[in-house]
């Protein structure tokens, strides 16, 4: 067995998708200001199917605190109201009977505090994950090594190479997350 760059291809993805994971979650999370991917994980019962909103419904952001919903067939109004109260987005919507406003309210000091709380620990379950990959290589190219497959300076280069990879994306998981509180913290 040789090792070489595609050898650390599959773990490489992995933990890119680790990052991606992590920004798709921290853009669910509500920095004060509208934005319609806080929608995202929301689903609507449309004709008995668990729909995602965009899907039956026109999303706008009209100004910087106010997210419009305006559903395709008017019987969607009550449905889409009920699934935003039912979610933990924690904004009630202003129903007008063609569509519905999600007005975001200034986050307060303490509420801020809190989000950068929930971005740290989801950060450090990023963190987790990129080191499972890595934990996951060398265990595999351990046992390559045992079974003779490849010599014992091949996995020392090996376990210096994925630990490079792995010191690489848990910086990026601190630079996403970094980004991430500045634009909670931001008044």
């Amino acid at each position: 067995m040789e090792i070489t760059k595609d050898t650390y291809k599959p773990y490489e993805e992995k933990m890119q998708t680790s990052i991606r994971v992590l920004e798709g979650h921290f853009n669910t999370i509500r920095a004060g200001r509208a934005n319609p991917r806080l929608l995202d994980n929301i689903t609507v019962d449309y004709y008995g199917v668990a729909t995602p909103i965009q899907q039956v419904a026109n999303i706008q952001v009209p100004e910087a605190r106010l997210i419009t919903i305006t559903p395709w067939e008017a019987k969607m109004v009550k449905e889409i109201e009920r699934a935003i109260q039912a979610s933990d987005l924690g904004i009630n919507p202003n129903n007008d009977g063609k569509c519905i406003r999600l007005a975001f309210p200034q986050l307060t000091e303490e509420r801020r505090l809190e989000l950068t709380k929930d971005v740290n620990k989801l950060a450090e379950e990023a963190k987790i994950s990129i080191r499972n990959v890595r934990r996951e290589a060398i265990d595999t190219f351990r046992t390559h090594e045992k079974n003779g497959e490849i010599r014992e300076d091949e996995l020392f280069i090996f376990e210096e190479e994925i630990q490079k990879l792995t010191d690489k994306y848990v910086a990026n998981v601190d630079k996403v997350s970094e980004k991430k509180n500045q634009e909670l913290l931001e008044v």
